[in-house]
């Protein structure tokens, strides 16, 4: 992981990969990925977006996307 971003440069990267998964898996559209995985669209909105989100949250999506932590880490984070 990059050492010298800030917190909103880390957010803005974590916000980039959950859009980029979620296209992977086949969502050209947030809401409905959201609603397929019980997820309230505007918080997955704001996940894309780079805004914080507490570390269940994370986990969650992490789960959602069905991956582990590490899988999800393994990118876009260099």
């Amino acid at each position: 992981m990059a050492k010298n971003l800030s917190p909103e440069e880390m957010r803005m990267r974590l916000g980039e990969r959950i859009k980029t998964i979620r296209i992977a898996k086949g969502y050209s559209n947030y809401e409905n990925f959201a609603f397929d995985k019980g997820i309230p669209r505007a918080q997955f909105g704001r996940y894309e977006q780079g805004q914080d989100l507490r570390f269940t949250s994370l986990v969650k999506l992490v789960q959602a996307f069905d991956m582990t932590l590490e899988e999800f880490f393994s990118e876009g984070f260099d």
